[in-house]
């Protein structure tokens, strides 16, 4: 059997592969609709215009309620952004779907079978549950093409709203632990409470002993899945735009717009676990309702470096979606033309559907 670290270098390597020849190469209109935990965002190749719809997916999965009562405002989005974005009518269209859709798959195959069947039905676009490596090659892609040469380390990481990504050019990583599913986690082991975000502050020392040890359990696959030496440069906003300027403040160390050393987050860390949330606002300079999930963000960079063996993290503000990787990908747009043979896969393989072979459906 494969180990898990070679899986995931095979899988980040082909997609490079793959990348470097569709781009070079692609010549037609595509429009791409990026949909992960909290909404949809349409692109097309032809445009540099985006348009996001808002939806919760997240939510009603987790309430045991599947993916039903978003699906009337999933297809009315998928119908209406790319008018709104003034997209040719003419453009292939397909959607990737990520981390509420992989959890859709995880809890009943056959039911989002079903709702993608109609989502495909009532708004002509094909939405494809696309595996966590993918999801991390979309990020580094993005990222190599954002920064160029301001991109020194050799992965980046992407914290999502139900997943993370650390993914390099021929390494990656990937894990449903993104910024509501860690902080939810955490609050069902430490507060025994579902709600999301719960009050997880003030912790005791014990109880933060206990979060760091439930996430360093969690992270244990990091490690082969990313053999070599790693250096990463956060790319999302609850690092940019929250983990980083916090610690700057409560340190004095790092500068938020750049980067910071473990040793700093882990002070920080120290100095705000047993506030209330009201006074650890007031510590960092924002509004309450902005650090609810501050703690629990900075207790997974924490527990991400210790896990790859970091001294510091980069820090980059990018608004950065998986767009540009799924209009470049070759093999969601093939699998749009064979989607009634894609969803009978995905019933049968799960995940798997998408790195099978469109050419081969009757």
């Amino acid at each position: 059997m494969m180990s898990a670290a070679r899986r995931h270098t095979i899988a980040a390597g082909l997609v490079f592969a793959l990348f470097a020849a569709s781009t070079a190469a692609l010549a037609e209109c595509r429009v791409a609709f990026d949909m992960g935990s909290s909404g949809i965002r349409a692109g097309a190749s032809s445009s540099p215009a985006t348009r996001r719809a808002d939806i919760d997916y997240l939510g009603p999965l987790w309430a045991g309620r599947g993916l039903d009562e978003t699906l009337a405002p999933t297809i009315q989005a998928l119908r209406e952004l790319p008018a709104q974005a003034g997209f040719a009518d003419d453009c292939r269209r397909a959607a990737g779907g990520f981390s509420a859709w992989r959890l859709a798959l995880q809890q009943d195959a056959g039911r989002l079978a079903a709702a993608l069947g109609r989502i495909h039905d009532e708004s002509g676009v094909a939405l494809l549950v696309l595996p966590q490596l993918r999801e991390g090659a979309y990020g580094y892609l993005g990222a190599r093409q954002l920064l160029g040469d301001k991109l020194t380390t050799s992965h980046v990481l992407d914290i999502g709203g139900g997943s993370l990504q650390v993914a390099g050019e021929r390494t990656a990583y990937g894990e449903p632990l993104g910024q509501k599913v860690v902080q939810r986690y955490l609050c069902q082991e430490i507060r025994n409470s579902e709600n999301a975000p719960c009050t997880l502050q003030p912790l005791t020392g014990e109880e933060l002993a206990i979060a760091r040890d439930l996430l360093r359990e969690k992270l244990a696959g990091v490690a082969p899945a990313l053999p070599e030496t790693v250096t990463m440069t956060a790319i999302s906003r609850p690092v940019s735009r929250g983990v980083a300027p916090a610690v700057a403040r409560l340190t004095g160390e790092g500068v938020a717009t750049t980067g910071f050393r473990r040793a700093a987050l882990s002070r920080a860390i120290e100095r705000i676990a047993n506030l209330t949330q009201e006074e650890t606002a007031a510590a960092v300079g924002s509004p309450a309702a902005y650090v609810a999930y501050l703690l629990s963000d900075m207790l997974l960079v924490e527990g991400l470096l210790q896990a790859t063996g970091g001294d510091e993290l980069q820090v980059a503000e990018l608004d950065l979606t998986n767009l540009p990787g799924l209009l470049a990908d070759d093999r969601l747009f093939d699998w749009a033309g064979h989607y009634g043979c894609y969803l009978d896969r995905l019933r049968d393989l799960g995940l798997d559907a998408y790195a099978s072979d469109p050419a081969s459906c009757p």
